[in-house]
């Protein structure tokens, strides 16, 4: 069984990863840097540690204000360095452990977290530059990661009660989850700075120690602060250490605190602290009941003839083709699927299996390849298929057939025409 052996708590200030890149670790001014994660590399190696949960937030990089979730965790099974301006980092890419997240996903939704998730977005500094300091080596992370982006930067943000609770179900959902794997819940940003306005530059590392005691000893005072306090006392920017407080709810209530270090270079006091839970496993039995509430919402569904549900893993198993038809949307897309659809099959890479289900209009085998209707429907408006074709033909049936079971004979589709 998967068991949380404790948490780590990390900055992720840009700062880290140039330092890095740069090979700053001899430079007195930098060195304290390296020597705050060479303890979180070595603890990481010498607990043998299976999967990092990766706990950060996006700087406007791969998540825009178009789409601005509090919560959105990765389902993928691979997460490479997002560009960010002046071109992506030289660290290879991360696998991910796509079936935890699945699991993970099932589990929170179940305890009424409301989240988001995604796939192939490429991640910024907020998770890489700590994980390239974690594990510096060229090869990068051996292990796999699960990556949780917290919306921190576009108001309203969960609150740091909001954190704590997703941390105390985030346990609930690894330790119920059945193979066995060694975790770490890795919080990454902070601590105090500022890094806009007239109050740029800001830190206050009195509060930074007052911050980390209260983490170990008391995390019930930092759950009743607001964020207004946090900005008050550690930074507008710096309030994101709610997301540290995530990582505590993921602990049990006895922690050990076996290593911490600070260090305030320039705009950021950069931070590096390792917990280990000392609590004890939940009951066999609870992890079992825990396990079949999962299922619940959808027991018997599989049962329904001629339905198919698209969940997680049927989403990652036919995206690329879902992305295919969804980019039909765009007129430029369309218009070169009328025009040379062979030449864009090959430019998306789709499989054999893909394009013959395409050019066949094979709606039926589209849907059981794990093609969602609404992709269909989006093809059938371009090809100038409708709606009650793609119905009738799902069914087995022809048009008059179809429009006989309904109450009024329609055609209709998405389209504009």
């Amino acid at each position: 069984m998967a068991r949380i052996i404790g948490g780590i708590g990390a900055s992720h200030s840009p700062t880290i990863g140039f330092a890095k890149d740069t090979n700053k670790s001899e430079d007195p001014a930098w060195s304290p840097i390296f020597e705050g994660f060479r303890h979180v590399q070595q603890w990481v190696d010498d607990q043998d540690i299976d999967v990092l949960f990766m706990i950060f937030n996006d700087h406007i990089t791969s998540f825009f204000f178009d789409h601005y979730s509090p919560f959105a965790l990765g389902v993928d099974e691979v997460y490479r360095t997002a560009d960010e301006g002046g071109g992506a980092r030289d660290y290879p890419p991360t696998k991910g452990h796509a079936a935890l997240s699945r699991h993970i996903a099932q589990s929170l939704m179940n305890d009424e977290f409301d989240l988001s998730v995604f796939q192939k977005k490429p991640l910024d500094h907020g998770c890489f530059s700590p994980l390239s300091m974690i594990s510096p080596d060229a090869d990068g992370w051996r292990g796999t990661i699960v990556p949780l982006q917290v919306g921190v930067l576009q108001f309203p943000i969960p609150t740091a009660k909001r954190c704590f609770r997703m941390g105390q179900a985030l346990r609930r959902a690894i330790e119920s989850y059945p193979e066995d794997l060694r975790v770490a819940i890795a919080a990454t940003g902070g601590l105090s700075h500022q890094v806009h306005g007239e109050r740029c530059g800001f830190n206050n590392e009195e509060w930074d120690v007052r911050f980390v005691d209260l983490l170990e000893k008391d995390p019930q005072v930092l759950t009743n602060m607001t964020i207004a306090e946090y900005a008050e006392l550690g930074g507008a920017e710096g309030s994101e250490v709610i997301m540290w407080l995530i990582m505590r709810g993921a602990l049990s209530d006895t922690v050990k605190r076996v290593h911490s270090t600070s260090y305030l270079p320039s705009m950021t006091n950069i931070a590096t602290v390792i917990f280990e839970d000392q609590g004890e496993r939940p009951a066999e039995s609870e992890l079992d009941a825990h396990r079949k509430q999962l299922t619940h919402e959808l027991d018997g569904m599989e049962k329904l003839p001629g339905t198919y549900l698209f969940d997680l893993e049927t989403s990652h198993r036919a995206y690329r083709i879902n992305d295919f038809l969804h980019r039909l949307i765009e007129p430029a897309h369309r218009q070169r699927f009328l025009e040379e659809p062979e030449v864009l099959f090959e430019e998306f890479e789709l499989t054999e299996e893909e394009r013959d289900l395409i050019r066949g209009r094979k709606w039926i085998e589209m849907i059981r390849y794990g093609v969602i209707f609404f992709m269909l429907e989006k093809m059938g408006a371009v090809i100038g298929v409708s709606n009650p074709e793609i119905y009738a033909s799902m069914r087995g049936e022809d048009m008059e057939t179809f429009q006989k079971s309904r109450n009024v004979s329609i055609q209709y589709s998405v389209g504009k025409k």
